[in-house]
């Protein structure tokens, strides 16, 4: 090592006492300086640090060219095409969702590995990053904080080899979400791309199945939000990592499949354009797609709003109306409805996001926020299947339970049904064990349950959107509108009273006595009946039920006793 050894006044170097190599002591003299007699004259003087005129340092300079291939900047004709495709870059999108000056990356030297066939400079400038960007950044720090708003990203470069899976981009995961598992933070991933990539070189891999990023995002399910984004194509690989999302969100002109059309073709099915394989419109219906949006700059807004319901509490928002809700529902106990402003009259002005609406219409889902809580919506729609509970809508609601129950939000379940779905065709569909889904996740629910009957509350489809029962949920009350029975009324009085209805003349006679009959069974089930003899809780105004909702949040808690578990893709 060389040290620079200062000398204590200027003056000039008289005489070296110590030869080089030679030892000293601590306090030896080591030279002997003359002072000066004068100041220096200006022509020969040292114009000292300040004067002088700075150099970068090489190591420096070589570092902030390299640097330079990474920016979106340094590739002009990529971020070009990426624009007139109607797309944004993945820096663009990330820095989109992380707050300004917050994103923090890993990994952007990183190159594609491929040195056996590409020279230094080829992969430098068309394989930065790998195809990836990964970081940590914060997303909605304004209303949380900063250690609440610390997010993991990733974002698969769609402009970098068709955002494939590299050696060198799989290291990078495994990195962040290594971290996320660890520090416990969420994890938004953009994961348009082509899935799995062939074509790196430089390490003796045969398969590549040992790779460790699949059990690695799977780990992170039930543990921490993740939150998956897709725009462009998003095929294989990449889509196995959506589909361990607890959320989709995907733009309209998105194609999201487990096999590209290479793929396709390579297993003999034929040829196929990538717009033919899962288009949006199709993961949509299916229920593989949570949130359907116009673009990318939609799907970021709506991730920062799902992430931000997975937070914490914030202020409460606007309440709305309550007296409104008094008129949602028809004069006529058998007319359908769209039940969704009911959710709308209960939550936070502007807080609501609607779920998978376009699979399982018996039921919707929503996350909201009550009083600034974020809690989990389930509302009976009635104008699909009646509100009866087919499969589909049996498995979208038992996956939603999941999904509140990881991440701690309350249930609020509002009931409009006539039951579960019936027929040799829903049965044909295995209703048996997929309605059966709500009874057992509800059975180990960690999170508080709130249950209000709007309307109709019949048969075991009424105890599974009530979690089992009920005298399952925290309470059980219902509107004055609300009718109870052991099955549909009209289909108990056809059952019960078959022999004297058939013992009539078919016509207006049975016909009379089949609505007295009917007038009965309504009476005997009304909502007050049913608080009579305990089987609900109370009977309350509807505009009285967002505050019911209210004091009954207020004491409730998360059971710590039972241990939270993943949530099913599916």
């Amino acid at each position: 090592m060389e040290h620079e050894l200062r000398a204590d006044a200027d003056g000039r170097l008289a005489e070296c006492l110590v030869a080089p190599g030679e030892a000293v002591q601590a306090g030896d003299p080591l030279w002997r300086i003359d002072p000066l007699a004068s100041p220096q004259s200006a022509e020969g003087a040292d114009p000292g640090p300040a004067a002088q005129t700075p150099t970068e340092r090489e190591d420096l300079r070589r570092w902030r060219e390299r640097m330079a291939f990474v920016a979106d900047a340094a590739r002009p004709e990529a971020v070009a095409r990426r624009h007139a495709q109607g797309l944004r870059t993945a820096r663009e999108n990330v820095a989109d969702l992380c707050d300004p000056g917050s994103f923090i990356e890993y990994g952007a030297l990183a190159v594609a590995a491929q040195r056996t066939r590409r020279s230094e400079a080829d992969l430098i400038a068309n394989t930065p990053g790998d195809g990836m960007v990964t970081g940590i950044g914060a997303v909605n720090g304004a209303l949380f904080g900063p250690e609440r708003a610390r997010t993991a990203v990733l974002a698969y470069d769609a402009t970098v080899l068709a955002g494939t899976q590299g050696m060198r981009n799989h290291q990078k995961t495994d990195r962040l979400l290594g971290i996320a598992h660890d520090q416990q933070l969420p994890v938004v991933l953009f994961a348009e791309g082509g899935g799995g990539r062939p074509g790196d070189t430089d390490m003796p891999i045969v398969a590549g199945l040992h790779v460790g990023t699949f059990a690695a995002m799977a780990r992170l399910s039930g543990r921490v939000p993740t939150i998956g984004i897709a725009a462009g194509r998003c095929f294989a690989g990449n889509a196995a990592l959506l589909g361990c999302c607890d959320l989709i969100i995907a733009t309209r002109g998105s194609n999201i499949g487990m096999g590209g059309p290479a793929m396709v073709e390579g297993a003999g099915l034929g040829r196929y354009a990538p717009e033919d394989i899962g288009p949006a419109s199709l993961q949509h219906a299916n229920g593989v797609i949570d949130i359907l949006v116009e673009n990318e700059a939609q799907a970021v807004a709506a991730a920062r709003q799902c992430l931000a319901m997975f937070q914490g509490v914030t202020q409460a928002g606007d309440p709305p109306e309550g007296a409104l809700l008094r008129e949602v529902l028809p004069d006529s106990r058998v007319r359908s409805y769209d039940s969704r402003p009911v959710v709308l009259g209960l939550a936070d002005g502007g807080s609501v996001v609607w779920l998978r609406e376009g699979f399982g219409q018996a039921v919707h889902t929503a996350l909201g926020r009550l009083g600034g809580r974020a809690v989990g919506f389930v509302a009976s729609n009635p104008q699909h299947l009646g509100g009866a509970v087919d499969a589909d809508a049996a498995d979208k609601l038992a996956r939603f339970m999941q999904l509140c129950d990881a991440r701690g939000l309350p249930l609020v379940s509002l009931i409009d049904t006539p039951g579960f779905m019936v027929g040799p065709d829903v049965e044909a569909r295995a209703q048996v064990r997929h309605v059966s889904r709500l009874f057992v996740i509800a059975a180990a629910l960690r999170v508080p349950f709130f249950s209000v009957v709007l309307r109709k509350a019949f048969g075991l489809g009424a105890m599974g959107l009530s979690g089992g029962g009920l005298h399952a949920p925290g309470f059980t009350v219902a509107w004055p509108s609300a009718e109870f029975g052991a099955m549909g009324l009209e289909g108990a009085v056809r059952l019960g009273y078959r022999k004297e209805l058939e013992a009539l003349p078919e016509g207006p006679q049975r016909q009379a006595l089949f609505d007295e009959l009917l007038a009965r069974q309504v009476a005997q089930g009304a909502a007050i009946p049913m608080a009579t003899t305990l089987e609900i809780d109370a009977v309350i105004d509807p505009a009285e039920t967002r505050d019911w909702l209210l004091r009954g949040l207020a004491g409730a808690r998360v059971r710590e006793d039972r241990p939270a578990r993943y949530v099913d893709p599916w």
